[in-house]
């Protein structure tokens, strides 16, 4: 996989409406994950499990240690990570996270992905709030860092989150170990490849703005604008294409204020002219998912998952947690064993095919697409 320039449009885009802005007394989650266009993004279900007190836990790079329970998770990772782009678990909460770069200098050590930290905490978190609980926990104890993708070229990052479950939404946005999170009950929320917390900060790691003042980001007078202050001063190309895709998520969402529903959502993340739906030389959307959690506890929630690039030319596919549910094995990539490239060191010196039965389909009738033997409604 060729290796990501540092001003690669890196990106992607999650939203959420909290009703009244839904249709329907529902929480509405949706996220696209953008990542390398060559890139296999599988569909995992893990189901709860109950562990032995002090046993280890290995994430993509680095051990942690184990709960004693964790919660049923269904995840769209790419396929040679332990980690996730997006995902929920069986109590209605759902994440997804999306790459950020600020005053705070990525570490060069290797830690805990920001993917690591949201399948951690769908694993070990029964609402949103929890999850936020857990990642920052999580984060100040362990970090995060280490290459993001699939490529002897480290390429690192740090993570904003959006978490969600059945009444709330939360808006989680960290630089390095220090963070910042604002709480949404109502109304529509998107977030993108940048901090859009400004002075509406609902909690904070307590050392966050001493940290900014004793850097010389903020004079500590007035109101503390958490994007104004951490936000780098001179934005890399990629952040700069983030915020025209922000700003038309914004818009989007405010026309459909009040409607929105899963076939909304499902046609936002569909949107080409937004760039929402990127399609570049070196990146497009490798997977998506929308989810409906209702305020009515007795509903089940339904997740709808591509397993798919592309989600203008994808189906999205429901899942529902209950008694019996089981891996799909069409939407799981193969395995390497001790002998993948992610765990023999130096790291990613080989390629290895890691497509899913699902993902060879697709990419098939793709290209019958694109060579006009078919056409789209075919």
């Amino acid at each position: 996989m060729a290796s990501s320039s540092p001003d690669s449009p890196c990106s992607c885009d999650c939203f959420v409406s909290v009703p009244p802005a839904s249709a329907i007394p529902a929480v509405i989650f949706a996220k696209n994950s953008d990542r390398p266009r060559d890139e296999v993004q599988e569909v995992v279900f893990v189901p709860a499990g109950s562990h032995t007190p002090g046993s280890r836990l290995q994430c993509t790079y680095i051990e942690v240690e184990q709960v004693s329970k964790t919660h049923a998770v269904i995840l769209s990772r790419p396929s040679w990570l332990w980690g996730a782009e997006m995902g929920a678990n069986e109590h209605g909460v759902c994440i997804g996270n999306e790459a950020v770069w600020t005053k705070e200098p990525v570490g060069e050590g290797e830690a805990l992905l920001g993917m690591d930290l949201l399948r951690l905490a769908l694993e070990r978190s029964s609402s949103a709030q929890e999850a936020l609980h857990v990642i920052t926990g999580l984060l100040e104890r362990y970090g995060q860092g280490g290459s993001c993708l699939e490529d002897p070229v480290p390429f690192s990052y740090h993570s904003t989150f959006l978490l969600a479950d059945r009444t709330e939404a939360w808006v989680l946005e960290t630089a390095g170990r220090l963070w910042a999170a604002q709480r949404i009950q109502e109304g529509a929320r998107n977030i993108s490849n940048q901090l859009s917390i400004g002075t509406d900060i609902s909690v904070q790691h307590p050392e966050l703005r001493t940290h900014a003042q004793a850097k010389g980001w903020w004079d500590g007078q007035g109101a503390f604008d958490f994007a104004q202050v951490f936000s780098l001063t001179q934005q890399p190309v990629r952040m700069e294409a983030a915020k025209a895709r922000f700003q038309a998520g914004q818009e989007l969402l405010r026309q459909w204020q009040g409607g929105i529903t899963a076939e909304v959502m499902m046609g936002i993340l569909r949107d080409k002219e937004s760039g929402i739906c990127m399609d570049s030389e070196g990146f497009r959307t490798t997977a998506s998912m929308v989810s409906v959690l209702p305020q009515d506890p007795t509903q089940p929630c339904v997740h709808f998952l591509t397993a798919t690039p592309d989600p203008s030319r994808s189906v999205f596919k429901p899942f529902i947690f209950g008694v019996g549910v089981a891996q799909a094995p069409q939407v799981l990539s193969p395995t390497f064993g001790a002998q993948d490239p992610v765990r023999t060191l130096p790291r990613f010196q080989t390629w290895v095919d890691r497509r899913h039965t699902l993902y060879c389909g697709h990419q098939a009738a793709l290209e019958l697409m694109e060579s006009d033997q078919v056409s789209p409604r075919e």
